[in-house]
């Protein structure tokens, strides 16, 4: 049988490593495409209320993105060893590769990148991903890598998480995830509620939200971080051990959540103890000297005042009576 431009005729084609996650990619896009139209409106805004309206503006989309972005990201644990290991069940071939776990709150990616990519005739760099979300089913994903060949690190890194595992993780991170991912939701239903406040004319009831918001985040975390309450299963690549660590949405979450007990608990004290600042910082002074000026300056025809003066005097009538 011949090759036809690489590839094996009659034969399942190699699988092409995972880049990008398409519904992360959305978000980040919707969420820019948002930020982008109200930068158009910026030149619309006179004077300092510009720049306090910009930070406002990104602040405010930098929480809510990050409030969405992490539910799709797959390293709120990541782990990483470089190791000899087989490749291929069944066969003596070893390779020299990078092996890491990368573990979200829908599921784990799995990947295994060559040093060198190229070896053994092959172009070793894969990224499986393997869903644990209620309504998929784990082990079916599990015996369809089986059945595809996958590379053994994976499959053996795969097994660990699966229900013949004695580690149980399996269930821990499904649990976990499930339950931080709707808290997640509860904290970004609050953020939309802080902004629909900010824009009243009394902003203190945003700022409050604003500190339901970030302890919707931190219960996200501790709901997530419940898998460590366990003893941790660590995987084994020869003498290397790979075991997860808190990754980068991690500590963006946590980082998120504590902008926004910041956040609120700056507009609480400026409304008791500066009202003037925060009225200047949401734009709301400048309305009501506005209203203020148009109510205070009036303008007077001197020619109406003359014709008043006049109209004012005294009305008198002589009546001439026949004797």
């Amino acid at each position: 049988m011949t090759l036809f431009d690489g590839v094996y005729p009659f034969y399942p084609q190699q699988r092409k490593p995972f880049v990008f996650d398409v519904d992360l990619i959305i978000v980040i896009i919707v969420f820019l495409v948002i930020a982008f139209s109200f930068l158009l409106i910026l030149p619309g805004i006179r004077g300092r209320a510009r720049l306090f309206w910009l930070l406002r503006v990104i602040t405010s989309l930098f929480i809510g993105g990050v409030i969405v972005a992490v539910h799709f990201t797959s390293d709120w644990e990541s782990g990483r060893v470089t190791a000899n290991t087989t490749y291929k069940s069944f066969s003596p071939d070893v390779v020299y590769a990078d092996v890491g776990v990368h573990i979200g709150l829908a599921g784990v990616n799995i990947t295994l990148v060559g040093k060198p990519v190229g070896q053994l005739n092959e172009t070793i760099n894969y990224n499986e991903h393997f869903s644990w979300l209620f309504g998929k089913d784990y082990n079916h994903e599990f015996q369809e890598g089986l059945e595809r060949g996958l590379p053994n690190p994976i499959l053996y890194a795969a097994e660990k998480f699966s229900m013949l595992s004695p580690c149980g993780m399996l269930g821990q991170y499904k649990i976990a995830g499930h339950y931080a991912s709707a808290t997640l939701w509860v904290a970004f239903c609050a953020w939309l509620v802080s902004n629909m406040l900010f824009s009243m004319p009394v902003p203190v009831y945003g700022g409050y939200m604003m500190l339901v918001t970030g302890a919707f985040l931190i219960f996200a975390l501790l709901s997530f971080s419940t898998v460590r309450s366990s003893s941790p299963c660590v995987i084994h690549f020869g003498s290397t051990s790979l075991e997860p660590v808190y990754g980068a949405s991690f500590w963006l979450t946590l980082a998120t959540g504590l902008l926004c007990f910041l956040i609120g608990a700056v507009v609480i004290l400026l409304h008791y103890v500066r009202p003037d600042l925060l009225k200047a910082i949401f734009d709301l002074c400048e309305e009501e000297e506005e209203e203020e000026g148009m109510l205070g300056e009036v303008y007077i025809n001197p020619h109406l005042a003359e014709i008043k003066t006049l109209s004012s005097q005294p009305d008198f009538k002589l009546t001439i009576k026949n004797s």
